[in-house]
């Protein structure tokens, strides 16, 4: 029988795997955005059909997008944020800045 162990050792086994740090990171940005997303949908009262219907996109793309489920576009991503009343800011921070 195999020893349990913890999450904590298990992501340390996965992130030692060659390519795991940028497809993490990847994942990180996702969810970042989809999470954004959603909290300005949510202050604003819409429904994600309604977001959907601001941008020209199907209600379950914006629920996939907001689950951190895809990588969107720069267009795509104006189109949130016009949609969603905001400014869409794009930067780049030297990787020790990152977080």
């Amino acid at each position: 029988m195999s020893e349990r162990r913890t999450w904590a050792d298990r992501k340390s086994e996965i992130m030692s795997r060659p390519g795991a740090g940028a497809a993490y990171e990847a994942a990180k940005i996702r969810f970042e955005l989809g999470e954004a997303v959603r909290l300005r949908r949510e202050q604003l009262g819409l429904t994600q059909a309604e977001l959907a219907e601001r941008t020209g996109l199907q209600q379950s793309a914006v629920a996939r997008f907001e689950a951190g489920g895809t990588m969107p576009t720069i267009p795509m991503l104006e189109r949130l944020a016009e949609a969603l009343e905001m400014r869409l800011s794009v930067e780049f921070q030297p990787l020790r800045e990152a977080g």
